[in-house]
């Protein structure tokens, strides 16, 4: 599966979600949420609810539940930015801080993306 990154920086094509949504995977899908349950203390979570396209769809695409909201992803949307990376105020941001402490893979793609800019 093709590289798709996040504005947050994290590769959709890692994400059992939208990995199992684009192969139409009804079980990928419901042992993701049983999986996403447990991680997250979120009895909410279903299977319908985790159906993704990827956080970078247009507006009226699917987007898994907590991404259709997110603030990273509002933010970055609002100033019309492919990524967080080119952001002017990506250092020391109050949404991407507390994200990347619990995703440094993410943090580390963004940097990246910095330093090749």
């Amino acid at each position: 599966m093709g590289q798709m990154i996040a504005y947050c920086g994290l590769d959709c094509g890692h994400c059992p979600a939208y990995v199992a949504t684009q192969a139409d995977d009804r079980e990928g899908l419901e042992r993701t949420a049983a999986m996403w349950r447990e991680q997250f203390n979120a009895p909410e979570i279903t299977a319908d609810s985790i159906v993704c396209d990827g956080c970078m769809v247009a507006d009226g695409g699917r987007i898994a539940g907590y991404c259709s909201i997110c603030g990273i992803r509002a933010c970055a949307r609002a100033r019309s930015l492919g990524t967080c990376a080119p952001c002017a105020e990506y250092v020391g941001c109050g949404k991407l801080a507390p994200f990347h402490e619990h995703s440094p893979e993410a943090k580390a793609t963004l940097d990246a993306i910095r330093a090749a800019m």
